[in-house]
């Protein structure tokens, strides 16, 4: 593993992510982590700058974990494992980096007079709440540190952990912006199963977002991906928007599948196996780049808003924002987090949006 570029070493081009010897690797012989490897780091940064050629509409991002237990196909971080010289297919699904110190990291940063309470998104490489995070229990700390200061933060997610957490969130909604958003690409059980195999079922994430929506914190979804010939289809889509509907959502949003290297090559290789009719469709529908034609994106997007205009939802539309007490005064000058977006800048944050990340209005929810 590439451990010795990431280390501290003064005489490196590049900042040191973290110190070698504080790598600890840990397997667990338990149903749901079993043939998945844990590599626990001191992570010398957590709040990272977004490359200023990315689309997101936020600039700083919360990066708990690198890897993903939920083993989507199409999945854009798959590409940045690589950057371990670890595998970006089976690899990216079982060999996950835990960053242990990341609530303490992120408290100390927010800490710094150079901080000025900027936006910070989370979910928007891979998931916070994925399976790890039931035993690393990092986002209680991080939530906190965020509330502390009364901090502005976002979170997508296909994780049902999240409710564990939702006292710590309605705190934080008293004080400071927050924005929680769930992704629900389509409800087809059957390519679920095998698109997503490490991810709750639609149904179950729906229920999350009934279940916030209940406890009085709006939850939009990002309708994404969209998969082309897939779960495309009016009928699909229609099945799609009404459910999201009846789960009580505050928006919906559609983004089609795109695929971009290291996640296209993985997607390619499932699409072979699963579906081999559709190899050709998909290189001419494709073979402009990573994204799918803008006419189609403009068709998926108009039926999802007139079917979500049709069941009483729509795309979100920004609220009023809640007053956010005076940050203290007193604060520690080590902390520059303005220095300290080199690890997932490199590459976590790489242009562009990931397959399911936030469009502007739901990162800002």
């Amino acid at each position: 593993m590439r451990w010795d570029n990431l280390t501290r070493d003064d005489t490196a081009a590049t900042p040191a992510l973290f110190a070698a010897d504080a790598v600890t690797t840990r397997t667990f012989d338990t149903p749901e982590f079993r043939g998945i490897t844990f590599h626990e780091i001191r992570a010398r940064s957590i709040v990272n700058r977004v490359p200023g050629a990315s689309r997101m509409p936020f600039e700083w991002t919360v990066n708990p974990y690198r890897g993903c237990t939920h083993a989507c196909v199409y999945c854009f971080a798959r590409k940045t494992h690589g950057y371990l010289d670890l595998d970006t297919g089976i690899g990216f699904d079982s060999q996950i980096v835990v960053k242990t110190n990341a609530p303490e990291l992120l408290r100390r940063e927010l800490a710094s007079r150079r901080w000025t309470g900027e936006h910070i998104a989370m979910g928007t490489n891979v998931d916070c709440y994925q399976r790890a995070e039931g035993r690393y229990r990092l986002m209680p700390g991080i939530l906190t540190a965020l509330t502390e200061r009364a901090n502005p933060f976002s979170i997508l997610t296909k994780g049902t952990l999240i409710l564990r957490d939702l006292e710590l969130l309605r705190r934080a909604s008293r004080v400071t912006d927050i924005g929680v958003s769930v992704s629900v690409g389509f409800t087809d059980g059957e390519l679920w199963r095998t698109v997503e195999p490490g991810t709750p079922s639609p149904e179950r994430r729906l229920d999350v977002v009934r279940t916030l929506s209940t406890h009085g914190i709006p939850c939009g979804v990002l309708m994404a991906p969209v998969i082309p010939f897939l779960s495309d289809s009016p009928e699909q889509l229609r099945a799609t928007v009404r459910a999201i509907a009846e789960a009580g959502a505050s928006s919906v949003t559609p983004l089609v599948l795109h695929l971009r290297p290291g996640a296209r090559e993985w997607f390619t290789a499932w699409l072979t196996r699963h579906h081999p009719r559709l190899l050709r469709r998909y290189d001419a529908l494709y073979e402009g780049g990573s994204y799918a034609p803008k006419w189609y994106q403009r068709r998926i997007t108009g039926m999802v808003h007139d079917f979500a205009a049709e069941y009483g939802i729509g795309p979100y539309a920004p609220g009023t924002h809640r007053n956010v007490p005076e940050k203290p005064d007193a604060r520690p000058e080590d902390a520059r987090p303005e220095d300290a977006h080199s690890e997932d800048a490199r590459p976590e944050e790489e242009p562009g949006a990931r397959a399911d990340s936030p469009p502007a209005q739901l990162s800002l929810l």
